[in-house]
């Protein structure tokens, strides 16, 4: 093959949906949305440095306290600062479901590159598979693992890791076989390239912008399943804050008279799963072509 052939091979090789993500953040709300995650992330990584109190630290003096100088935002029934459980609770709730999308990603795009390329028994049967793990959802997975293994956040995460990852999975196979028809994996094929250089190094550029998207919904949908666990009492444990906890330990302060203890974190899960489907649908339509506005 000669040089202007190989030239040609890897333009068409070129991920171009990439340039189509300069849009991405066109609009007010897609702004706000980045925004506010921006800010997440960066309460998340200083919440120890940060939050006012230790929110493991609770008085029995100081329960159920309204906004005030000392406890901007009360305190709960266990007299914990509320903004410092709020806070420091960012990273927990946060990582969770950032381990649940890599781990999920990370096996789905594997799972998925190897059966579009390999084809025929291989597909069939890997198809098979990910039709059964599709039956289980993913909470109801997570509440089984929690029963074997006990409460906590690693079983939780595994077992949403694996009800995720069919998604991905699926999706991946559909994107790879779209891109194993096009012209440049025939000429990088003929050139002698390996199965594995073509798969990772030139048909995964190109479908990483979708996959992109995927994973930022999927974070939102991991965040707020995880936050149910943890609100049913089977997932981040006290005095470990997280906010699907607290909003479970703030109920009573509700009855009492003193609902900020479960409303702002209960906020705070809405607006990050909102910010997270946003930014992802605006991802999506981006990369489609559409106006995402």
């Amino acid at each position: 093959m000669t040089p202007d052939t190989r030239a040609a091979a890897a333009r068409l090789g070129r991920p171009a949906r990439l340039t189509r993500l300069r849009a991405l953040g066109g609009s007010p709300l897609q702004r706000t949305c980045l925004l506010l995650l921006a800010l997440f992330v960066l309460a998340a990584a200083a919440a120890p440095w940060i939050a006012p109190q230790d929110p493991t630290f609770g008085s029995l003096g100081d329960t159920l306290l309204g906004p005030g100088a000392g406890h901007w935002l009360g305190t709960d029934q266990g007299g914990h600062d509320t903004l410092s459980a709020l806070l420091v609770g960012t990273r927990t709730s946060l990582v969770g479901p950032l381990a649940v999308v890599v781990f999920s990603t990370v096996t789905g795009i594997a799972v998925g590159l190897f059966t579009a390329w390999r084809g025929g028994r291989t597909d069939a049967l890997a198809g098979r598979v990910l039709d059964v793990l599709f039956a289980f959802p993913a909470l109801l997975l997570a509440i089984l693992a929690v029963a074997l293994f006990g409460k906590g956040m690693t079983a939780p995460v595994l077992a949403m890791a694996i009800a995720y990852m069919p998604y991905t999975a699926r999706l991946v196979r559909g994107l790879a076989l779209q891109e194993k028809a096009r012209p440049y994996i025939a000429a990088y094929t003929v050139q002698g390239h390996s199965a594995l250089f073509v798969t990772v190094r030139r048909m995964l550029p190109n479908i990483a912008p979708t996959l992109l998207a995927q994973a930022t919904v999927n974070f939102g949908y991991a965040l707020l399943d995880l936050a149910a666990l943890s609100f049913l009492g089977l997932g981040v444990q006290p005095p470990t804050p997280d906010w699907g906890a607290m909003i479970n330990q703030g109920q009573a302060a509700v009855l009492q008279g003193q609902p900020l203890s479960a409303i702002v974190p209960a906020v705070a899960v809405v607006v990050v799963v909102v910010a997270f489907t946003v930014v992802g649908e605006s991802l999506s339509d981006t990369i489609a072509g559409r106006d995402p506005r």
